[in-house]
């Protein structure tokens, strides 16, 4: 069972990955842009925020 969600989590994360720069690939690609200028730092703070919204999510799902 838990190999089952695992690879429906996997495919619901793809899904939601494409949909931005499938409806709008300019407001993507520009978004992409100003990532590539941030620091280490602070995109380690954007991954780590990212990370502990998604761990509380799954902790009040579960």
């Amino acid at each position: 069972m838990s190999s089952d969600v695992f690879w429906a989590a996997l495919a619901l994360m793809l899904v939601f990955e494409g949909i931005f720069p499938f409806l709008a690939p300019r407001g993507w690609r520009q978004t992409f842009q100003k990532l590539l200028v941030l620091k280490d730092g602070q995109l380690r703070f954007f991954g780590l925020t990212s990370i502990l919204i998604g761990v509380v999510l799954l902790f009040f799902l579960l």
